[in-house]
């Protein structure tokens, strides 16, 4: 089967990074300026569009051929550019994406960064940068460039053939990665989740282009409003100056170093008067429940759809998909009981009633967020989630006996756990007992190794759990998931043994193996979780332990120590992104068409009277093959607009 590598170098007036690639190639003076291409071994060649020259006809019928495998890196942009410039939808299942391969084996998701990490002869041109910026986005017009908003070829001819060599050697770059990684291909498993996310991406999810329009418009004169009050009650010219209000209020008696939101709503609780009304429209112009409205709005493209919501195995340790774009994966929880209500007087842009039923504006914008997506004319939406996924994952992998015992019945894990852990019976712990809190904030904070920082970072003293409680609370729920707390340092004697013996180790449904530079952990799935060029170092604890290279918090390369309990984090994670993979295929084998799903959760778009809640969640509950005693459930509601049920 014959090969063809691509890259492109195109032009649009619409900001690529904000806007995704959708709605940039939709863009009417949308263009494809440069196409480098190489079949095979074949030396790569360039076709300078601009200046005449025209696509040779092997070249379009070998995109057009299915049985001629096209490989980019990020293949999307050149699959989704190269639509737009033939006039068809070309589909991902011909497409390899040399950035997923490498993201497979927890390498960078850039080019210029897999080809330095790889050590490659040949690497991206970082000059690249500086050309893209000059050809293929708008300028500014200055006396300089005679007012022009765009430079062309004859603007600047040495730079413009710097810019076709870059693009040269862009295949040339993705092509060597390729070679490199030939031992590591993507799977078959992968090649076809990676094909079902490019069809989820390429249909999208509608928008209430009112809704949003309105909300951005409500939430700017809303905070007009709220600066005019500040000025009138503290004579400032500029209430959101951060040195004119530290000014200001020392002069009423309350000097502060910061004015960050934590202190401010900590304030805000212990002052009063002028003071306290102050800081109390400080936070309210601090908050940002438009920005996702203007990230929606960036994003959609001429049939009101926004596309590129996801990037397929963008969380690289793991594989989980990431938020692109709109970042949907954290999107505000709404827990407005008269939701529609408050949806209908934003779309009616009456902000005078939405301020009078309200407490706060922005915080009602905030919690609509979610609603500004909404199906098409006579359809809904299905939702449906995985119930306490990663909780029966660790008890699977783990096989903590009591607690699938209580997933494969009632499911009730907090109150599960609190029994366990306190030797109460289960009966005697209602929703609103304190015991049940404190099994609720341990399960959520305890199942990775967590301790007391775990509890204090999830709230557990504003819970209204003692600080003395914290560390008796620790203790008591490991001694309660024994299986689960060997498993950690089972783990983690299990990694540091294969890397240093170079060894194969068995931990239950895991294996752990150490190949070429990296440390392979296997899951159920037969998914493999790479370590790249891992150690043995000495770690803050006085004892061996494991590092590894990859993108740390930083967002850069680097060396990242790892343990046992986040390592058993990663695997139980990555299991259940392997579970929501296969339910997803599942779920689109059965004829439903999915347009989103965020974490554990999918959305799908079904006619009005076709599908049901029903079936979806049966389908999500069935396990696959390699998962055939792990007990699974999901629920789920129906709605006419996207929301938290």
């Amino acid at each position: 089967m014959r090969t063809l590598a691509l890259d492109l170098e195109t032009y649009s007036s619409v900001n690529l990074t904000k806007a995704g690639v959708y709605a940039y190639t939709s863009a009417t003076d949308f263009e494809i300026l440069l196409l480098a291409y190489a079949f095979d071994e074949e030396e790569v060649e360039v076709i300078d569009l601009v200046q005449g020259e025209t696509v040779p006809n092997k070249v379009l019928s070998a995109i057009q051929d299915k049985t001629v495998i096209k490989t980019a890196f990020n293949a999307s942009f050149e699959r989704t550019a190269l639509s737009r410039y033939l006039g068809i939808q070309l589909t991902a299942e011909d497409w390899r994406c040399s950035e997923v391969q490498a993201a497979v084996l927890s390498l960078p998701l850039s080019l210029e960064a897999v080809g330095e990490v790889l050590g490659l002869e040949k690497q991206k041109l970082k000059e690249g940068k500086e050309l893209i910026r000059y050809f293929c986005m708008p300028c500014k017009p200055t006396r300089t460039n005679e007012n022009r908003t765009r430079n062309l070829p004859c603007h600047a001819l040495k730079k413009w053939e710097q810019f076709k060599y870059y693009c040269k050697r862009d295949v040339e770059v993705e092509r060597s990665i390729r070679k490199k990684l030939a031992s590591y291909p993507i799977s078959e498993t992968e090649q076809k989740l990676y094909v079902l996310d490019q069809e989820i991406n390429d249909r999208g999810i509608l928008v209430d282009t009112q809704l949003v329009k309105n909300a951005i418009k409500g939430d700017s004169e809303y905070k007009e409003k709220v600066t005019r009050r500040a000025q009138a009650l503290t004579g400032l010219d500029n209430p959101n100056s951060v040195a004119q209000l530290k000014t200001w209020l020392s002069d009423n008696d309350l000097s502060i170093k910061s004015l960050s939101k934590k202190l401010v709503g900590e304030l805000v609780t212990c002052t009063t008067g002028q003071v306290k009304q102050l800081l109390e429209m400080r936070l309210e112009l601090a908050k940002t429940s438009v920005k996702k409205y203007e990230a929606i709005d960036r994003a959609i493209c001429p049939d009101k759809r926004v596309r590129g919501l996801l990037q397929f195995y963008g969380a690289n340790r793991t594989g989980r998909w990431a938020g692109r774009l709109v970042q949907v994966h954290n999107l505000p929880q709404n827990h407005l009981k008269d939701l529609t209500l408050a949806r209908t007087l934003v779309k009616q842009g009456d902000l005078e009633t939405l301020e009078l039923l309200y407490d706060s504006v922005p915080n009602v914008l905030s919690e609509l967020i979610r609603t500004a997506f909404i199906p098409s004319k006579g359809r809904r939406f299905i939702v449906a989630d995985f119930s306490a996924i990663e909780a029966r994952v660790i008890a699977w992998l783990a096989n903590e006996a009591w607690r699938l015992e209580v997933f494969k019945t009632h499911g009730k894990i907090y109150e599960a756990s609190a029994s366990q852990m306190f030797k109460v019976p289960i009966d005697e712990i209602t929703k609103g007992s304190p015991l049940r809190q404190k099994g609720k904030i341990a399960e959520l904070a305890l199942g990775y190794g967590g301790s007391v920082g775990a509890l204090t970072s999830m709230c557990a003293l504003e819970m209204g759990i003692e600080e003395e409680e914290l560390k008796p609370l620790v203790t008591t729920w490991r001694e309660a998931n024994p299986n689960i707390t060997k498993l950690w340092w089972t783990v983690d004697k299990a990694a540091l043994k294969a890397v240093k013996e170079r060894v194969p180790q068995a931990v239950g449904k895991l294996t752990f193996h150490y190949e070429r530079g990296i440390l392979f952990i296997t899951l159920p799935s037969g998914r493999r979780l790479s370590y790249i060029r891992p150690r043995i170092e000495i770690n803050k604890f006085g004892r061996e332990g494991l590092t590894y290279e990859g993108i740390g918090e930083n967002k850069h390369w680097c060396r990242i120590e790892t343990y046992g309990p986040k390592l058993v984090e990663n695997i139980v994670q990555a299991t259940a992104r392997d579970l929501l993979a296969e339910a997803m295929l599942a779920i689109r084998d059965r004829g439903y068409e999915i347009v989103m799903h965020v974490h554990d959760e999918v959305i799908v778009e079904a006619p009005l009277g076709k599908g049901s809640l029903e079936e979806l969640c049966k389908v999500m509950a069935i396990p696959p093959m390699w998962a055939e005693d792990l007990p699974l459930r999901a629920d789920g509601f129906e709605c006419m607009y996207y929301k938290k049920d």
